[in-house]
């Protein structure tokens, strides 16, 4: 019996299930996921907490619910890997052997990599919305609190969805013009990046839209430390932002298990190779997901693109053929803007995201870099799609790779 093995039960880790267990014989492959957690997680839908949007309620279910019938679960840790062994080491001793071997363990946050963020004023006034735990705690104190300085900021690069922080200030400018305080609320977004967004096209329209709200951007701020007692922002220049409330973006990192197992970088993300999603160190090692160094973004659209092409190699992996799928770096995201309007960007490693329709040139119904009701619908739609869709590696009418059509290049 041949044995195929996946670590991590989230996003990527379910779909990749969900696909192989129709693909592969039963009598033939054993599918087995591991993970040390029984609860899974919409992370898209934590944005919403704080503003009372959404509960705790509306982004938490059993990971059993998605899981195959056919694939073994096993609840447990992983102590590391050991490939020149084949096998995987679980905390509580037992070994598990693989042909193959795929890593979807994700990317968590690291706030004690920052100093003085962890300090006294965590989950006081300083809180991230990157978990559960985190946004729950933001709603209870944007219940109550009465305005000032408040600043969203990103400690460095890479983390998870990185429009959720622009979503998170213009969110904020609806939640507080609703509640008869905006006028009271500075808002600031803190970012290492020259801009809102990576891109100069999407940069100039986001911008834009972050000066008609009247958010303050401060752009090329490395966070050196947290000052709790003077309540700033220390940057490695030493510059400074103060704030009454700050919501931050911790360090992302991958797994610890990546580090004990000798398979990551600095950050304990797998080197890999960007296309065909094989580890650069074993060729029986597969990893998908947040999980990689991939060089592009952390989101949930980018598993689900990356899967596709993912299934394709590994069934020609078994096939003894060459891998033939090559992932372009497919990322789409809609970008909440507040007032029931977002924007919806598409892009992959060598496109930025450009101006135009999709998924149909010229019909859409979703307009690429424009502030549309329809593309809040979008967003709104996009966890039922997730929960009863994605998840279970259904088929979505959307290419794994990034299409012209539809759009339009401009230029400055």
């Amino acid at each position: 019996m041949q044995k195929l093995l996946i670590l991590g039960g989230g996003t990527a880790g379910t779909m990749m299930a969900n696909k192989l267990i129709k693909a592969l014989n039963n009598e033939e492959w054993e599918i087995t996921i591991v993970d040390k957690y029984r609860t899974h997680y919409y992370q898209p839908g934590f944005l919403f907490i704080p503003f009372g949007i959404y509960n705790r309620h509306d982004v938490e279910k059993p990971k059993s619910n998605f899981f195959p019938a056919g694939v073994k679960v096993i609840y447990n840790d992983v102590d590391k890997i050991e490939p020149e062994q084949n096998q995987v080491l679980l905390d509580d001793g037992r070994v598990l052997y693989y042909n193959i071997l795929i890593i979807a363990t994700g990317t968590k946050t690291a706030p004690e990599e920052t100093p003085g963020l962890k300090d006294k004023l965590w989950m006081k006034d300083i809180f991230d919305f990157y978990t559960v735990e985190g946004a729950c705690a933001l709603q209870r104190k944007f219940k109550q609190w009465e305005g000032g300085k408040l600043v969203m900021a990103i400690t460095e690069l890479p983390y998870k969805c990185p429009v959720a922080p622009l979503e998170f200030v213009f969110l904020a400018d609806d939640y507080f013009t609703k509640k008869g305080i905006r006028d009271k609320v500075d808002i600031t977004l803190v970012t290492p990046l020259p801009g809102a967004f990576t891109k100069p096209v999407a940069t100039k329209m986001l911008s834009d839209l972050l000066k008609d709200k009247n958010i303050n951007v401060v752009s090329e701020f490395y966070i050196e430390s947290i000052d709790n007692d003077n309540k700033k922002l220390v940057s490695y220049d030493a510059k400074e932002v103060p704030f009454d409330l700050l919501t931050i973006v911790p360090v992302n990192m991958g797994d610890a298990m990546i580090e004990r197992s000798g398979l990551g970088d600095d950050l304990n993300f797998v080197p890999t190779n960007k296309h065909t999603l094989q580890s650069d160190a074993h060729q029986n090692i597969f990893v998908l997901g947040d999980a990689s160094n991939i060089p592009t973004s952390k989101a949930g659209s980018v598993a689900h693109f990356a899967s596709e092409i993912l299934f394709d190699n590994i069934i020609d992996y078994i096939e003894g053929r060459p891998l033939s799928a090559s992932f372009d770096g497919h990322a789409n995201c809609y970008i909440e803007t507040g007032f029931g309007k977002g924007a919806l960007i598409d892009f992959n490693y060598e496109t930025e995201p450009l101006p135009g329709t999709f998924p149909l040139p010229g019909i859409g119904p979703f307009g690429l870099l424009k502030n549309t009701k329809i593309n809040h619908y979008g967003k709104i739609m996009f966890r039922w799609i997730y929960w009863h869709i994605l998840l279970k590696g259904k088929e979505l009418p959307i290419d794994a790779d990034m299409s012209m059509a539809g759009k339009k290049r401009i230029s400055f």
